[in-house]
């Protein structure tokens, strides 16, 4: 007589997956986000002119219009003949992999300060909290203002390892000056950003330490790094994830604002914030140009912030009792198939 085939219950993440899956919205938004990513990544190769080729016969063309030369322009040029297109998906490339690079390196950096403070407490969690607080106290935009200006007067002003310039123009498909400029506003914004997540990831190791499975792994004589690896961060991943995405959204507009005030990434390095600083200066004479930047910034806003939504439900706690639900019912079912045989 054969063996009945046990049913496996469905993993936490298995059901996490599930449950955002269905969430029709969310995933919409997270096709649109990978596709104007991978668009992005291959700019070099679909982008139908060069970035910065200029030419004075082709200015001001309106979307969908051809020029004097013959030259057919999507969305239309600048005022030296600039294909807007062109410099759109290479703005994309710039924008976002600027993005994920500040919100990617600051939850790391924040996780961790986080993890250690709430994890060992007493005075480790007081120093680490009076140095979060100070740091805190800057005002971010203002420092930011500040520290663009510096760049501006001097390139030099900071120095910049090579191999991170060599990777950004790697990455931005910019040359290494344009990705000098990059790597600037990418250590400002990381450190000055990392405060938050660490402040909140405290708050929930603090509570999770508390937790009976982490007392058993200290009573059986389990390391610090082991529970904080095995027991406790795993636990708090399913918040920093949801945090995680709608940083990008917050980083995305704060990088846009600061390049459209003319302290962030400048010219000729395309930026959907430098782009729409330009357009910003036409609006009246070409009502069309602020559009070119601006929906493609409101579109990745919009899908960042409906991913976190979806991410947020499908990592509801009430998925630990579904978890428990699945385990207890196949077991059931378990145990009657093998009554049976």
């Amino acid at each position: 007589m054969t063996t009945p085939a046990r049913t496996r219950p469905a993993s936490q993440w298995q059901l996490i997956v599930r449950r955002f899956t269905k969430h029709r919205v969310a995933m919409f938004c997270l096709y649109i986000l990978i596709s104007l990513y991978l668009v992005s990544m291959l700019a070099p190769y679909i982008a139908p002119y060069p970035r910065d080729e200029i030419s004075l016969d082709r200015s001001y063309v309106t979307p969908m219009q051809t020029s004097k030369i013959g030259t057919f322009h999507v969305l239309g040029t600048d005022h030296i003949g600039r294909d807007f297109f062109t410099r759109l998906i290479y703005a994309a490339r710039v924008s976002l992999t600027t993005a994920l690079t500040v919100v990617t390196i600051s939850t790391i950096i924040g996780v961790t300060v986080g993890l250690i403070a709430g994890y060992f407490g007493g005075w480790v969690d007081n120093l680490v909290t009076r140095f979060i607080e100070f740091i805190s106290t800057f005002p971010t935009f203002t420092l930011l203002l500040i520290a663009g200006s510096i760049i501006l007067q001097s390139e030099q002003a900071i120095p910049i390892p090579e191999i991170l310039t060599k990777i950004f123009s790697f990455l931005m498909a910019i040359n290494e000056r344009e990705a000098r400029q990059v790597v600037m506003i990418v250590v400002i914004f990381v450190l000055l950003g990392w405060t938050g997540v660490a402040r909140f990831v405290r708050g929930m190791v603090l509570s999770i330490r508390e937790q009976l499975y982490v007392e058993s792994s200290r009573a059986l004589g389990g390391s610090h790094i082991h529970n904080m690896l095995t027991h406790v961060l795993p636990n708090a991943m399913p918040p920093i994830i949801v945090a995680y995405t709608l940083g990008l959204s917050g980083t995305l507009v704060s990088e846009s604002a600061l390049s459209f005030l003319g302290f962030g990434i400048q010219d000729p390095t395309p930026s959907w914030g430098n782009m729409l600083s330009f357009a910003n200066s036409y609006m009246f004479n070409y009502p069309w140009m602020p559009l070119v930047p601006t929906l493609p910034i409101l579109v990745c806003s919009l899908a960042i912030n409906y991913v976190g939504d979806g991410l947020r439900d499908a990592l509801d706690p009430r998925v630990q009792t579904e978890v428990r639900r699945e385990q207890r019912d196949a077991l059931l079912a378990a145990i009657r198939e093998r009554s049976k045989s």
